[in-house]
């Protein structure tokens, strides 16, 4: 009876003392999130004491007594202290990737001026902005390339700290939403600690966004798991490149913070998913050290590589028995291919890629990624660094070829973005000449699709440069005046020639024009429409219409620097 009275005491002091452990563990995670949750620890520890005292002092002595057989502990004991034990460890490691980041993580206080451009000449008002970043070895901050984008003045502070410190922009990558910048005060490096970069997490592990959001001014974190892992169009950047989504709230401010897995990084918030509730994306470490190992290697962003190819599945068995793949063979079908690509000059429209890089391809273009996971091929091309080879296995007319393929980056005909530079334009006799570009199209508004020029938009999503350096040069409004009445509903068309001669860009068409020797200019446009100018009475007007719209200059700061380089080289071979 006295065995059996000293088992009950023991199995009742255990609930007590487990549950007081739980209870522990679950105000602990919530006080992540909300700290004035943390009394509770401190009234649920003084608890703890007693009970586990007793706890040990009841176990001694029924460990010495005679009379006490020894028993293997019941299932529900044995997984109930296991899950104490998960529970607490867990609880650690989150608090000390909490209190690592909290000596890492920093405050981003941005000021813009966006280009304005349908009056190139002159930008946006000016606007602030925040956002988040951390450190990382070297003295450096990461953070996302939007939060600096077109910046005028960057300052940082440090969580905790009320002064703003100076930063410089050393690199950004807007391609993949991130930016590097550097503080010289030594006082802002004090009691700072750098961040290690992990891994892709495995799908249903927790990891941690801290940053500072929107709705207040101190730090925040806030904890999810992980849903998928796959490549996803960046929204700044407008590229497709791996990404990793979380059921955690990443809002405005969250962008530039750290992911925390563990005490390591496993990536860097940068966008949510709009219309939906707690999805948030990072950018995973591979995305961000093929990032940094660029910059470090040339001292600037160098990019993310590409085949140059459009490809389509071929899931459909009609499609493969027409191009004369064999049951077992799986891959895609080249259906353009970028002139400006090394693979331009190797592949063929219509062959069949089977493999890259020794890995073979799906029909629907996906490769084998970790466990039991898929995605597409484009992520193996994009992880490739600037200058190096890729093998290609290739089906073409029935037979298997392997051919090696150099990658490098690849600019499209029509710029996706033009973030951190000023906008070209050209003005003569009140003719606005600008190159096309998406932000150009953007203007119309955020349904551009559908409220921009047809004709220019086909051609901004579909066309391909023929030549480096390739622009499309449209004249993008008029600034009325007599020597150019009539003219102004031929805006928005491509300017193709000057005087016959098919331009080639924006600089191109400035030099066919300054230059030219003839009583009249000649532009033939889109439509076939013409426009024809007295050369030395659109010089004068030109000047008068500048004055008029006080526009500082009748070219960019680009051209202009053009000009000069140009003069410079005939004085000098002069």
């Amino acid at each position: 009876m006295i065995l059996g009275s000293n088992l009950r005491t023991i199995r009742r002091q255990f609930f007590s003392f487990s549950s007081s452990v739980l209870l522990k563990v679950n105000c602990s995670t919530s006080s992540i999130i909300d700290t004035s949750r943390c009394a509770y620890r401190t009234n649920y520890s003084n608890e703890i004491e007693p009970c586990s005292s007793s706890f040990v002092t009841a176990a001694h002595a029924l460990r010495n007594s005679r009379t006490a057989v020894r028993r293997p502990r019941p299932r529900w004991v044995r997984a109930r202290q296991q899950l104490s034990k998960m529970a607490v460890d867990t609880d650690t490691d989150a608090y000390s990737a909490i209190e690592l980041a909290l000596d890492s993580v920093v405050k981003i206080f941005t000021v813009s001026s966006s280009p304005n451009y349908t009056l190139p000449w002159q930008n946006k008002s000016q606007r602030e902005s925040m956002g988040s970043g951390f450190v990382i070895p070297g003295r450096k901050i990461l953070t996302n390339a939007h939060v600096v984008a077109d910046y005028t003045f960057v300052l940082v502070r440090k969580h905790g700290s009320p002064t703003k410190y100076r930063a410089e922009v050393q690199a950004v990558g807007h391609e993949c939403d991130l930016a590097i910048l550097v503080v010289e005060s030594e006082e802002f490096w004090e009691g700072m600690t750098f961040l290690e970069l992990g891994d892709i997490p495995f799908l249903q592990e927790a990891v941690a966004v801290v940053g500072y959001p929107q709705g207040g001014d101190n730090i925040s974190v806030t904890k999810g798991v992980v849903s998928r892992v796959e490549p996803t169009q960046y929204v700044h950047g407008a590229t497709q490149l791996m990404a990793i989504q979380i059921d955690a709230a990443i809002n405005p401010g969250n962008s530039g913070g750290p992911a925390i897995m563990g005490n390591k990084v496993a990536g860097v918030a940068f966008q949510n998913l709009s219309g939906a509730e707690n999805i948030g994306y990072i950018i995973p470490v591979p995305v961000i050290k093929h990032f940094l190992s660029g910059v470090e290697q040339s001292g600037k962003y160098v990019g993310f590589c590409s085949l140059g190819l459009l490809c389509q599945p071929t899931e459909n068995v009609q499609l493969r028995n027409h191009f004369k793949m064999r049951p077992e063979m799986t891959g895609v079908l080249v259906s353009k291919i970028n002139p400006l690509s090394d693979a331009y000059k190797i592949l063929k429209k219509d062959d069949i890629i089977l493999a890259f890089d020794g890995v073979p391809i799906a029909n629907d273009g996906t490769v084998p990624f970790r466990n039991r996971e898929r995605i597409t091929f484009d992520y193996l091309v994009s992880m490739k660094k600037p200058g190096e080879t890729a093998a290609v296995k290739v089906l073409r007319d029935g037979e298997e070829s392997e051919f090696s393929i150099t990658l490098r980056p690849l600019q499209p005909l029509v710029p996706v973005h033009q973030f951190d530079k000023l906008p070209s334009y050209y003005i003569f006799a009140g003719l606005v000449f600008v190159p096309l570009t998406q932000p150009y199209l953007h203007e119309y508004g955020e349904d551009w699709y559908n409220t921009s020029p047809r004709r220019l938009c086909e051609r901004a999503l579909r066309e391909l440069p023929k030549k480096a350096g390739e622009q499309l040069v449209i004249l993008s409004q008029v600034l009325m005046d007599d020597i150019n009445a009539g003219y102004e509903r031929l805006a928005e068309l491509q300017v193709k020639k000057v005087n016959g001669v098919e331009i080639e860009n924006l600089k191109h068409f400035c030099r066919l024009v300054d230059s030219c020797r003839e009583e009249s200019v000649r532009l033939d446009l889109d439509d076939e429409r013409v426009i024809v100018l007295n050369y030395q009475k659109a010089k004068i007007a030109t000047s008068s219409i500048l004055k008029r719209h006080r526009i500082p200059s009748s070219k960019s700061s680009d051209l202009i620097d053009e000009d000069n380089s140009l003069e410079l080289g005939l004085a000098c071979s002069s």
